[in-house]
This record gives structure tokens, sequence and C-alpha cells, in this order.
């Protein structure tokens, strides 16, 4: 694959990995309901996202740094309803 399918293919799955966080930030902060959220899960997929964030950097890996920043936004809030709501 040439440079930009290769950036394109980074994109589509940051995207797509990234959305799938959406839902369920949106629900948790209709709701205020996170009884069914793993404090465990929240925080090591927090400290999993800022690790693939920083990797992301160290890379200079634009689709990388974009999808792990906007994951880690909508992880944290989801973490923090956590802390709060449980």
């Amino acid at each position: 694959m040439n440079y930009y399918s290769n950036e394109m293919l980074g994109f589509a799955a940051g995207i797509i990995t990234t959305l799938a966080l959406l839902p369920q930030a949106l629900k948790i902060m209709a709701t205020r309901q996170t009884r069914d959220i793993s404090l465990l899960w929240a925080v090591s997929m927090n400290v999993g996202i800022i690790l693939w964030l920083l990797y992301g950097l160290a890379k200079n890996d634009l689709p990388m740094i974009t999808a792990n920043s906007v994951s880690l936004l909508l992880l944290f809030v989801i973490l923090l309803f956590k802390l709060r709501y449980r």
C-alpha cells in the first residue's frame, strides 16, 4: 500500500473505533447510570489510550494521534461519570 492508502486506512480504523465509544458516553451522560460499567475497564482503557496516544506522538502518526485524542476524551468522560455515579 502507498502512504495515502495507509493514512486513509488509519483514519478509517480510528473513526470507527472512536465512534464506537460515543453511544456509551452519551447514554451515561443522559441516564447518569454506570452500574454496568466496570471501574477496572474504565481505568485500564484510559491508561491504554494514553499509551497509544504517546506512541502516536512519538511516531508523529496523525491518524493515531487524532483517534486516540478523541477516544481519550470520551473515555475520560465515562470514567468521571463512573467515579461520580457509582
